[in-house]
């Protein structure tokens, strides 16, 4: 099992497998935010956009609008952290759902941990957001989270055919088990050090900077639309 000791590595993993498209912003753009209950509404709205073949990837099956609108509102941001990448039109164009449970509800190699809790992760980029590294990028946020939250052990479970998640995976230099068509990796964690924790707090600080410009640039559009003989481009 692959022991990550600075969350650099992973980022410098995911990113490399990822192929540069003409005209397409630099991956060192997209900025990762911990997203709250008033991203609830942007989050079904990301979900519910998602064609049936990457529902049937997220969730292990092609689950109908009731039942992602259900999932969506028992989202627990208290419990669990989720996390989101903005486009500039301020669209969620991926989440991640990094959720924690007692290590005891897991088989090896995650029962072996010392810790209370171990970490599920699991990720979604619509179509406008593949190709730049967004995934990766959430990924590295989850891992680094983990560190600052006393937790050793990352797990991600999807099917055998979510190459991306594989991929991503693969990259981060996790273990991979198959059986039956489905995926368990497993990444294990050093403990947070000062740079983990500094490191998280700028992401965050930077990645809410950008949230709020994305945002009130958003608010202006809608205000000027409202104007009269206004046009947009």
């Amino acid at each position: 099992m692959a022991i990550i000791d600075d969350s650099q590595e992973i980022l410098s993993a995911t990113v490399a497998g990822q192929h540069d498209r003409a005209g397409a912003p630099d991956p060192s753009s997209v900025r990762v935010k911990e997203l709250s209950e008033r991203d609830r509404h942007r989050i079904l709205r990301h979900f519910l956009a998602l064609d049936d073949h990457s529902r049937y990837l997220r969730f292990g099956m092609r689950l109908k609008d009731d039942l992602i609108a259900q999932y969506v509102n028992q989202l627990n941001f208290s419990r669990d952290t989720i996390f989101g990448v903005y486009n500039s039109k301020f669209k969620l164009v991926g989440v991640g759902h990094l959720a924690f449970a007692l290590r005891d509800g897991y088989s090896d190699p995650v029962s072996t941990t010392l810790k209370d809790r171990v970490a599920e992760f699991g990720v979604s980029v619509n179509a406008s957001g593949r190709g730049l590294g967004v995934g990766s990028k959430l990924f590295v946020r989850a891992a680094i989270h983990c560190r600052n939250a006393d937790v050793d052990t990352l797990y991600m479970h999807c099917l055998s055919s979510n190459q991306v998640m594989i991929h991503i995976a693969k990259k981060a230099g996790m273990e991979i088990h198959r059986d039956h068509g489905e995926a368990d990796a497993y990444l294990k964690l050093l403990p947070a050090s000062p740079g983990t924790v500094f490191k998280e707090a700028v992401e965050e600080q930077v990645a809410s900077f950008d949230y709020a410009l994305k945002a009130n640039t958003r608010a202006a559009v809608k205000w000027l639309a409202n104007l009269p003989g206004f046009r947009g481009d």
